[in-house]
């Protein structure tokens, strides 16, 4: 105790007399501290790796001569390099060769003279508008190539092709040729929540109308869309977006076909996923195996909205009480109407108040009737597959308003469509491929909980 007392009594005194010396002797304390650490670096540097001085290295010089090239003659030069341009376009309505290669600021009489002869090149002004047209074209605008890419022929109600129209100068020459190719599809997941409606949340989402359109046809069964759908319903969905040539289609769905979707409408969860049975067509079922697919669509409208119901009502036209033995959808002129299920065309053609109508018979003794049509896209004799377009909402015959006047027949007597296709059979897998659909959706669920978690437009107060 007393030698740690003597200790602090010795380490104070000397701490005394270190800043007595330092006031009395500022610049010999600085001193003595540089040359301290002087010592620290030079003990530091002995210890370092021994490396050669740079100036005892062998140095050597070398000259070379490097020519110059004046700017006239790197002026010319860049004037001898052949110069291409492209250009994008979309053809419009009206649109003639002089106005669509004035957009594309292609300089050609001759190529504009070839687009108006050649009969394959003229195809590119025939048919709908919507083509999206690529040219190649050198420093004097005249056109070195063109392409143009638009919609093949449908197959399955969805687009899997697409018509590709070449224009290019082979030594000097134009040639014109036309292919199909398929369209490339990559895989999107979003989410949404409906504030009022099914299409403006799909809007919000930055969905594609076809796909909105897909998601209420393959819930149709489960959540009528007109009456039952909540404020604040959520929906996660995975589908196809089509590309052609790695451009986004311009024309017709840009979306292929909805993979996988998920749906929650008051407390009720609905699921769905696309699967292909063996050489089966394919169709939408529930992640537990039911069937979302019935023999006969719910209606012959992909969206619509009922404007008279299979019941009594006071008929339009006569001012009397009257069975209505169908049901009408609102829509306006031109709504494509497909056919509810496959079977074949009974008949096609004008018939009394029905105006334009189409008879097609189902098997099973089962018919139904399109009316009031503004077109007919079918034949008596033809085979339709469930879907198929096969006219237009119109409003010939006895109609006060273009609307779909539709009717389900079983053994000639009408029915309630609703409740036909409600009960309708549903399609099933085959023993053998129900193992490989219980792998694909295992796969369904993660995909689907990632599109859960995608940022959603929040309620209003929320």
């Amino acid at each position: 105790m007393n030698s740690l007392a003597s200790l602090d009594v010795a380490w104070r005194d000397a701490s005394a007399n270190i800043a007595s010396f330092a006031t009395r002797h500022p610049r010999t304390l600085a001193a003595s501290v540089s040359l301290a650490l002087a010592g620290f670096a030079v003990t530091a540097f002995g210890v370092a790796p021994q490396v050669p001085d740079p100036a005892a290295l062998p140095q050597r010089t070398i000259v070379e001569n490097v020519p110059t090239v004046d700017l006239h003659s790197q002026l010319d030069a860049l004037a001898d390099h052949d110069l291409e341009l492209f250009r994008n376009e979309i053809t419009r309505a009206g649109d003639t060769t002089d106005s669509l290669l004035a957009r594309l600021s292609v300089i050609d009489a001759r190529a504009a003279a070839f687009l108006r002869s050649d009969p394959i090149a003229r195809r590119l002004f025939e048919g709908r508008s919507g083509k999206r047209v690529q040219v190649r074209v050198d420093s004097h605008g005249s056109l070195v190539e063109l392409v143009a890419r638009y919609a093949a022929p449908i197959v399955d109600r969805l687009p899997t092709q697409f018509t590709r129209l070449r224009v290019q100068r082979i030594a000097d020459q134009l040639v014109a040729d036309i292919t199909t190719a398929p369209l490339a599809s990559q895989v999107l997941m979003a989410g949404g929540t409906v504030r009022s409606s099914l299409f403006n949340a799909t809007d919000e989402a930055g969905i594609p109308d076809a796909v909105a359109t897909q998601l209420a046809e393959i819930f149709a069964n489960d959540i009528d869309f007109r009456r039952e759908l909540q404020r604040g319903a959520t929906f996660s969905v995975v589908y196809e977006s089509l590309t052609a040539d790695g451009e986004p289609i311009s024309w017709g769905p840009a979306s292929g076909r909805v993979l996988a979707a998920e749906f929650v409408n008051r407390g009720q969860t609905f699921s769905a996923m696309w699967f292909k049975d063996g050489e089966s067509k394919g169709a939408y079922f529930g992640l537990d195996g039911q069937s979302k697919q019935r023999s006969f669509l719910a209606s012959p409208l992909e969206f619509s909205r009922v404007t008279s119901g299979f019941a009594m009502r006071m008929h339009p036209i006569l001012n009397a009480w009257k069975q209505h033995n169908g049901v009408d959808y609102g829509a306006p002129t031109g709504t494509p109407v497909r056919t509810v299920g496959e079977g074949v065309v009974e008949f096609a053609g004008w018939q009394n108040g029905y105006g334009n109508v189409i008879h097609i018979q189902h098997g099973n003794e089962r018919s139904t009737v399109y009316a009031h049509l503004s077109r007919i896209d079918v034949a008596k004799g033809q085979r339709v597959e469930q879907g198929a377009v096969i006219g237009a909402v119109g409003q010939t015959g006895w109609a006060t308003g273009p609307h779909l006047h539709y009717e389900v027949k079983i053994n000639g007597a009408q029915q309630d469509p609703l409740l036909v296709a409600q009960s309708s059979e549903a399609v099933t897998i085959s023993p053998a491929g129900l193992a490989r659909f219980s792998q694909l959706a295992q796969s369904v669920r993660v995909q689907l909980g990632i599109a859960e978690t995608l940022p959603r437009t929040p309620l209003l107060g929320e």
